[in-house]
């Protein structure tokens, strides 16, 4: 089987790339970082160094593809809307023409279930619950917009799969857990009402068996949303305690109320903004609501049509990551 992996140079998309590659799929991995492709061409994987936004270059690369998984996007909470449309709806664009043209028999597109997040408690949530009237950021907004090409495309024939995968953790992780092991040792980790909400991790490795799973769905799964996450809902603060306690090490938390810490972000957001500054505030408002307000997923119907089952448990998860990070920053 002929497969293209965008994002490869990224966490979820090199960890796909590998995996394919183990179960004897000829890969083509594309991404951006050079350096980290180079980690794909030694390990014996195809890589193809290519800008989305480059709609000749996508059109080479789909072509006699049988299946893409499509992984790339701009996956942050702070940036410019046009630096959002570029990541997340004009490639995916570029992606969803070119495997039309060529007659792709798979596109599996990773989504993201920030467009259900409201600043509410949530818990349980399907792929048919009601969205905010407004999304949260631009990110949301445009992954959205991504979802509805996609969903378009599938319209016109093409044999499609939409995934929501929550809160990607794992070795590799370059953002979630990281974000946590630097403010520990810096000021603390803010710990918002309690660390009380309750939240829905996934395992690097499940999402890639997702992906795997869609791949061999039957086309009754086509045109159809899926939810992933590894269905062991915890709460922040039993997460934070469980993932030090793998790495040896105690957390120091600051406690912060919801509101204080809001007003913060608040605060810091429009600095930026009026200042015109670069980089991402040291606290924004969605980072605020992710960690102090509950989101779960129901994912019974990726368990039920897709035959998903997550093969890594949290704590299994958090073990891996933890010993992964230590040999990592052992020399520093």
């Amino acid at each position: 089987m002929k497969a293209l992996v965008t994002g490869a140079t990224g966490f979820l998309g090199m960890c796909l790339a590998r995996r394919l590659q183990q179960m004897g799929w000829d890969v083509t991995a594309v991404g951006r970082d050079r350096g980290r492709g180079a980690l794909l061409t030694s390990s014996g994987i195809r890589f193809l160094p290519l800008d989305l936004v480059d709609k000749d270059a996508v059109l080479r690369a789909v072509e006699r593809q049988q299946t893409v998984f499509h992984c790339a996007g701009l996956s942050t909470v702070w940036g410019k809307y046009a630096d959002f449309y570029a990541g997340n709806v004009t490639a995916t664009e570029h992606l969803l023409e070119a495997a039309r043209r060529h007659g792709a028999q798979r596109f599996v597109f990773v989504s993201t279930p920030s467009v259900y997040f409201d600043y509410t408690d949530r818990f349980d949530v399907g792929e048919d619950s009601e969205l905010p009237a407004r999304f949260v950021n631009d990110y949301a907004r445009t992954k959205y917009m991504a979802e509805e090409r996609v969903r378009e495309a599938m319209n016109s024939g093409l044999s499609a799969i939409i995934l929501r995968p929550r809160a990607l953790f794992g070795p590799g992780d370059r953002a979630l857990f990281p974000r946590l092991m630097r403010a520990n040792r810096e000021r603390g980790i803010p710990l918002i009402d309690g660390g009380r909400a309750l939240l829905d991790l996934t395992y690097v490795d499940n999402v890639a068996e997702a992906l795997v799973c869609c791949a061999r769905a039957p086309e009754s799964a086509c045109g159809q949303v899926y939810n992933i996450s590894n269905g062991e809902p915890i709460r922040f603060v039993d997460a934070v305690n469980r993932l030090f306690a793998e790495m040896g090490e105690t957390p120091r938390y600051r406690h912060v109320p919801y509101r204080t810490a809001f007003g913060m972000a608040a605060g810091m957001e429009a600095m930026y903004r009026l200042f015109k500054l670069n980089g991402e505030p040291p606290l924004t408002r969605y980072s605020v609501g992710v960690v102090s307000r509950s989101q779960t997923l129901d994912i019974r119907k990726a368990r039920q049509q897709l035959g998903y089952e997550p093969q890594v448990s949290l704590q299994e998860g958090f073990a891996r990551f933890a010993a992964w990070w230590k040999k990592e920053n052992a020399s520093r």
